[in-house]
């Protein structure tokens, strides 16, 4: 066999093992459930400590 075929197979191998990693993960990720949004009172109180840092 070529060099260059073995290269292609090994190649579209790796690519194969990454995409279904990558669907497996995606699965897990959605399988969570549904994402529930941070309180804007933590996100305005964070966001103004943060500054008040920055200027000091």
């Amino acid at each position: 066999m070529d060099r260059g075929k073995i290269v292609a197979i090994v190649t579209g191998a790796i690519s194969v093992v990454i995409a279904i990693a990558y669907l497996l993960v995606v699965l897990l990720l959605d399988s969570r459930g549904e994402m529930i949004p941070a309180p804007v009172s933590q996100l305005t109180q964070y966001g103004i400590n943060s500054m008040l840092l920055i200027l000091l």
